[in-house]
């Protein structure tokens, strides 16, 4: 079998689902005993006075989706290119609403998804 470059991974998986991707992350995770989660539990240490800081600044926001408003469509295609969600699972997030569409994210990308989606007709709020 032949060897992957980095840039035909990273297109393989621009093609997956949400979903799938999560799968395939659980699959790395068992079959090479990892967590992708470790990078975050290097970086919480630090000095005494770091946590009270830490939770006085967030650094991590959640874009909510309220409502879908009149034009329903637009809403689920903005959705789509934020989430790389397939058509299905982008619809359900908008019928299911409130539902978080990004959780975790830069204050900087919260705030365009936001505006997009407001742009769309949704509402939407950024915890």
């Amino acid at each position: 079998m032949a060897k992957l470059s980095q840039d035909d991974l990273l297109a393989q998986f621009e093609e997956m689902t949400l979903i799938e991707l999560s799968e395939f992350v659980k699959a790395f995770e068992e079959k090479f005993d990892v967590t992708a989660a470790a990078a975050v539990a290097v970086a919480a240490p630090g000095a005494p006075g770091a946590p009270a800081e830490a939770a006085e600044e967030q650094d991590e926001f959640d874009v909510i989706l309220e409502g879908a408003g009149d034009k329903k469509i637009q809403v689920i295609k903005v959705v789509r290119e934020l989430t790389s969600l397939g058509l299905k699972e982008a619809k359900d997030l908008v019928d299911g609403t409130p539902k978080p569409v990004l959780e975790k994210v830069a204050k900087e990308a919260a705030e365009k998804a936001a505006e997009a989606l407001k742009g769309a007709g949704a509402s939407v709020t950024v915890k």
